[in-house]
């Protein structure tokens, strides 16, 4: 059954996630939002809802252990395994603005989190409000970025047009079904892993920073293999380290306001954080060599190879 549960709770979770940006793109065209401003910030806050709603689940029913396994196992799960994949797919090209904006806001906000949880082993109320000013100036420096580029350079913003004349009546549809779909499936999945670990006599920490991190990771698996497979548009680095920002800073920092998150297992300290810092330092070395400005099918392997050693040792731990 728990098998079942962690399954329903992942198409769920999916199914919930797609609506979500639908509905947050169409309300966004209503509102004359820009449609920069809606790719930058709107598709970024809907595409972490899942992360977002299986944390709060968690966080409330007890589990911090699964609230922060899942964004630290996702974060791994976006370079590791999609980024890596998709690499494999299709070479990745790196712009300026990943070495010189994107990725050390990302390392510092990874840093951070370090910091935070090893001071007090908990992210505080106020510790979660620190996060969300910290995403609200990156938002802000974004947006005054990309406005500067696109003056320069027009953008491809991955914005679906069609979603500007969407009925409120449709809107509305797709909010409830996507809040009905991302509350459900994080019952499911969140009560299915708690249920797994008893089972197997495994940690809800090594459950939530593999299973449940991968599943939360799948739709931007999907997106990167699908367009990459296309060859439709140069597959955004930016997006993938931007969904690790706002995992760090939306994710736990809205987690810890309505619910502290404490550090029950110490691994999570003495490992698993170290791993997500690790592939996110490795970023850098591997965007400059040997060849310059792009994370090739090699690199690829490597990374994929590196989170199969990730997951192996995750389990072997245990």
């Amino acid at each position: 059954m728990s098998i079942l549960f962690i399954f329903l709770g992942l198409v769920l979770l999916v199914v919930g996630g797609e609506f979500l940006v639908r509905a947050s793109v169409g309300l966004s065209f209503k509102l004359k939002l820009s449609k920069m401003v809606i790719g930058l910030t709107v598709v970024s806050f809907a595409t972490s809802a899942p992360e977002l709603l299986v944390s709060i689940q968690a966080a409330l029913n007890g589990f911090s252990d699964i609230a922060l396994g899942n964004v630290i196992g996702s974060n791994i799960a976006n370079i590791g395994l999609v980024l890596g994949i998709t690499a494999i797919i299709a070479p990745l090209a790196i712009d300026r603005d990943f070495y010189k904006f994107n990725w050390p806001v990302m390392m510092l906000l990874s840093v951070v989190l370090y910091f935070v949880l090893k001071s007090g082993n908990e992210i505080t109320f106020w510790e979660g409000i620190g996060l969300l000013a910290l995403l609200f100036v990156y938002l802000y420096l974004l947006i005054h970025r990309a406005r500067k580029m696109t003056k320069t350079h027009p953008v491809d913003d991955g914005v679906d047009d069609g979603l500007s004349k969407a009925s409120n009546f449709k809107i509305v549809i797709w909010l409830l079904i996507g809040g009905v779909a991302l509350y459900g499936g994080s019952e499911f999945l969140v009560t299915g892993a708690v249920d797994l670990a008893t089972t197997m006599g495994i940690s809800e920490r090594v459950i939530a920073v593999t299973m449940i991190a991968i599943g939360t990771s799948v739709p931007e698996l999907a997106a990167s293999v699908i367009a990459a497979l296309k060859k439709e548009k140069a597959i955004s680095l930016g997006n993938l380290i931007g969904s690790n920002i706002f995992n760090i800073a939306s994710v736990l920092g809205i987690t810890a306001i309505i619910q502290p998150i404490a550090v029950k297992s110490q691994e999570v300290l003495t490992n698993d954080i170290w791993w997500m810092l690790g592939f996110a330092a490795i970023l850098i070395p591997m965007a400059f060599l040997p060849r310059k400005f792009e994370i090739g099918r090699i690199k690829g392997v490597i990374i994929v190879a590196a989170y199969c050693i990730f997951i192996s040792l995750a389990f072997l731990g245990d």
